[in-house]
């Protein structure tokens, strides 16, 4: 994997979206600002959603362990459809179904049912990833990190704007119709992904069996780049299910802040996520991915520490700026990971790849939550910031890019 300097240094992220790629990219990146704004759209709203419930942390993380793991769980096969029908098809349905599960979500009369809806939605949005990433190295091969940090850093904002808007809003029309109206934007979404993207990107198509793609796959990962990335990201992701989960509930929790407060300062994280990606991508394009993957995680570690000893909103404020820092680290991996696949089936190898972090890192808020119910929610952050160093460690051991 090289690093595109001189691509990088003749090319602007307004050039790019100003350019015949601009409705190609911007339609990309509203349907991932909406699909991941939507995904943290129940964090957020966890302690209103506990109390109609009547459920613990551990109830509640089982929630969002449910829409990560049935996300996971489409990845393989949503990589084997995307190199068989395309990326707009994928794209376009992804957006579709989600618009329904929103509505699912608001209509469920029970936890079971709400657990039901989750699913549904981590099915629906779980399309969307594959054809997404090879969508993006087909379209744009000199201009990786540019384009994967434009369009993960609009899913940041939207992390950060959906969620806090839901909030506000469950004060005037309760948390049912908060969510119920993200289903409408969700379907504009679809139908202009049907319609920006190209039918057949270039390397789309068939490419040989599942068996064939699922050794293929098999062999992708025996290799040492990929396997240490792989590792690298199953780790982080379990770092961001559990935190990102709960964080919310832990500023009001433990921190002691108001639920409006605790849900400002989450839209912050994803705020400054965005900002982080879109920088991370550029200094990817520019230094290589495993210099920046690495010192994205030495710094990651240090706010994890710190959080459980602040008392005051502005050192809170201020540690979730650094914890916003991580978020640069998937999109990168993602890059990273995509542009070492071979070609040949790389959307079934994506996808293959993408089921086993997803479905591993899964876990993580149910654990967190798990160790919250025991008392010990300090001591949770303490154990992410030492699996933090430890990804960091696999992302050093990958091998030297030339810059």
């Amino acid at each position: 994997m090289t690093s595109n300097t001189d691509a990088s240094e003749t090319e602007t992220m307004y050039d790019v979206v100003s350019s015949d790629r601009g409705p190609f990219l911007l339609a990309l990146a509203f349907g991932w600002f909406l699909t991941l704004g939507a995904r943290f759209l129940v964090p957020a709203l966890l302690p209103v959603i506990k109390t109609e419930f009547a459920i613990q942390n551990a109830g509640a993380g089982l929630i969002v362990t449910v829409i990560w793991l049935t996300y996971g769980g489409m990845q393989f096969p949503a990589g084997v459809l995307t190199d068989r029908i395309g990326e707009r098809v994928l794209l376009g349905t992804s957006a579709l179904l989600a618009a329904v599960s929103m509505i699912g979500f608001a209509l469920a009369p029970t936890y079971e049912w709400f657990l039901v809806a989750a699913a549904a939605f981590g099915v629906a949005t779980g399309l969307f990833g594959p054809a997404r990433g090879t969508a993006l190295t087909k379209r744009f091969d000199q201009f990786e990190g540019l384009a994967f940090g434009f369009v993960l850093g609009a899913g940041s904002i939207g992390a950060a704007t959906l969620p806090l808007a839901a909030t506000v809003l469950t004060e005037y029309i309760g948390w049912r119709w908060a969510i119920g109206i993200v289903g409408p934007a969700f379907f504009a979404s679809g139908l202009a992904l049907l319609v920006v993207v190209p039918q057949t990107l270039p390397g789309s198509g068939p490419a040989g069996s599942l068996v064939q793609g699922i050794r293929r796959s098999g062999r992708a990962l025996r290799t040492r780049r990929i396997a240490l990335a792989v590792g690298g990201i199953v780790i982080m992701l379990f770092i961001f299910q559990g935190l990102t989960a709960f964080y919310p509930t832990y500023l009001s929790a433990e921190g002691g802040l108001s639920a409006s407060t605790a849900s400002s300062l989450y839209a912050l994280l994803f705020l400054a996520g965005g900002m982080f990606q879109l920088s991370a991508g550029r200094l990817a394009d520019r230094f290589g991915y495993r210099r920046v993957l690495v010192g994205l995680s030495a710094v990651s570690v240090l706010p994890l520490m710190w959080l459980p000893w602040i008392e005051s909103l502005g050192w809170f404020t201020v540690v979730t700026v650094l914890i916003a820092i991580r978020l640069a680290l998937g999109p990168m991996t993602n890059a990273y990971i995509i542009g070492s696949l071979p070609t040949e089936s790389k959307g079934t190898i994506w996808g293959f790849v993408r089921t086993g972090f997803f479905v591993l890192g899964a876990f993580g808020s149910t654990v967190v939550g798990g160790v919250a119910d025991l008392g010990y929610f300090d001591a949770a952050l303490y154990g992410l910031a030492v699996m933090t160093a430890l990804g960091g460690v696999l992302y050093y051991l990958l091998p030297k890019e030339p810059v």
